[in-house]
């Protein structure tokens, strides 16, 4: 067995297709299918049935899962062990989290870690995929849901309130429960955040007027009249042409953790733009 193809294996597991799994590795999918037809004929056995809807383990390919992803977490635990010994100021450090927090909160804070250290680079990832900690794909990762796997070091960073906001200079833009009132909200995907269950509470007649997972677009159509937005007050107050709208009862907040893998905690790179991220965000 050639084990670099074990990786291939893997990929092909998890993404069902050889398409998803040459897109995650980056290499093509002819040698994606080469090189799981040689790991097959090494092994003396087919390990997926190919189906018109994607590749299926066999019982073969099943067995096989298990011992492969054991070495491919041992893998994963010798390159965290020596980057995390590593003790100088210089190298990447990958960082995850939400559009409008890196742009609002984490930007101005990454400027001054730029200046700061210059030999450290800083690559933020800003979508709402929760990032792996235990497969380097981020060294740091800032959520609103509080962290429960037991390798990762984590810690409430700051307190997010939110507000709802509309178009500067609208006139009486909230009237009685909301009937001939437009909102911009969450996806569906997101509809049962507490914010969506908020304003629906207080409007419940409004109307929805446009939907989006990503809170920047949110409040750009909110300053281009489209409707009222439930924003992070950052963000809302920060935005050019929307204001806020006082109510009795405000909306929700929610907390904001920060998160690594415990095997990266004497990394000196990463500890430092942590340092500067807490003193300067923390509550």
């Amino acid at each position: 067995m050639d084990w670099s193809d074990l990786p291939i294996f893997l990929a092909i597991a998890r993404a069902g297709t050889l398409g998803g799994a040459s897109r995650t590795l980056g290499q093509t999918q002819p040698t994606m299918g080469r090189r799981l037809r040689a790991l097959e004929a090494s092994i003396g056995h087919a390990l997926f049935q190919r189906t018109s809807d994607g590749f299926v383990l066999t019982e073969e390919g099943q067995a096989l899962l298990a011992h492969a992803e054991r070495m491919e977490e041992e893998a994963l635990a010798i390159g965290r062990e020596l980057v995390g010994a590593d003790r100088s100021l210089e190298g990447l450090v990958r960082v995850s989290c939400s559009d409008w927090f890196g742009v609002t909160l984490l930007a101005p804070v990454l400027a001054e870690f730029a200046a700061a250290e210059p030999r450290v680079v800083v690559e933020l990832l800003t979508d709402q995929r929760l990032y792996s900690l235990a497969r380097r794909e981020a060294d740091l990762v800032f959520r609103m849901v509080p962290f429960d796997e037991p390798e990762v070091v984590s810690r409430r960073l700051m307190q997010i309130r939110y507000g709802l906001f509309c178009k500067t200079g609208t006139p009486h833009p909230i009237v009685g429960d909301g009937h001939g009132t437009a909102l911009i909200v969450m996806d569906s995907a997101f509809g049962g955040m507490p914010d969506v269950a908020w304003v629906r509470r207080l409007l419940p007649r409004a109307h929805i007027a446009a939907r989006s997972n990503n809170r920047e677009v949110q409040a750009a159509l909110c300053a281009r009249g489209v409707g009222l937005a439930v924003l992070p007050k950052p963000l809302g107050v920060g935005t050019p042409g929307i204001e806020r709208i006082e109510v009795d009862d405000e909306p929700p907040s929610r907390h904001t953790w920060l998160g690594y893998h415990r095997d990266m905690r004497r990394l000196a790179r990463l500890r430092a733009l942590m340092d500067r991220v807490i003193d300067r965000l923390e509550d």
